[in-house]
């Protein structure tokens, strides 16, 4: 299949949402790259994943290797020392009166892709790929498909070029997410997400489970491995 000729830029932390979202932008465009954003997260721990995924995907996918480019790693850490929630301070994880999760960090990704957008902008890139879902999510309102679309204007408007924002995992649970990794690269592609992402809110890479590493009761944990769970038993089913 001929590759979309159009070049995008991956919002990729090294998690399972965004390599699915890398490996998903590799299967379409000619020319992908990708950026991330250290932000003074607990879970830092991902930005150590990040170009070991990069490598292992290069290695095990030729055909995608000679369109995966350049990455870039941005310093926010100013969202940290303005945010008080639980992924960028020692907080417990709980709901919060306002309805949202104390994970909640304001204008994370409202920042992030406007950050992206100003990389993209520079590097001759129209499209941005990101991991955001309204499906199996926690409840964060810049998620939303709303929010994707009124971004998507705004940056196109801001920038006077064409800015589009792909979001591939939006509509999909997690086992769905699972399946897409599986029909994009097989059980290599499976594998290393296994092996490689990370999720783990509370930055655990010790404990190894069937769908990865964390410590298996945060909230990214418990989704990730009810996902994987689902997606292993509709196989088996099948």
């Amino acid at each position: 299949m001929t590759a979309d000729p159009r070049h995008a830029l991956v919002l990729f932390s090294g998690g399972q949402d965004s390599t699915a979202c890398l490996a998903w932008a590799l299967d379409r465009f000619a020319h992908v790259e990708t950026i991330g954003f250290d932000y003074g997260q607990r879970h830092r721990v991902e930005l150590d994943c990040r170009p070991r995924v990069r490598e292992a995907i290069g290695a095990a996918f030729p055909a995608w290797a000679g369109r995966l480019a350049n990455d870039h790693v941005i310093d926010v850490g100013v969202l940290g020392r303005i945010s008080d929630t639980a992924l960028t301070a020692e907080r417990a994880i709980e709901m919060q009166a306002n309805g949202l999760p104390s994970t909640f960090v304001p204008a994370r990704n409202l920042l992030f892709l406007s950050l992206a957008a100003a990389v993209a902008y520079r590097r001759g890139l129209s499209v941005l790929v990101g991991g955001m879902c309204e499906t199996d999510f926690s409840g964060y309102p810049d998620c939303r498909d709303n929010t994707l679309k009124a971004m998507q204007v705004a940056l196109s408007l801001g920038l006077a070029a064409p800015m589009t924002i792909e979001t591939p995992l939006m509509w999909l649970d997690k086992a769905a997410t699972w399946a897409l990794a599986q029909r994009l690269g097989g059980d290599a592609l499976v594998g290393l997400t296994v092996e490689l992402t990370h999720t783990c809110y509370q930055g655990d890479r010790a404990h190894r489970h069937a769908w990865g590493y964390g410590c298996g009761t945060c909230p990214a944990c418990e989704l990730r491995a009810r996902g994987f769970e689902r997606w292993r038993a509709a196989g088996a089913a099948a």
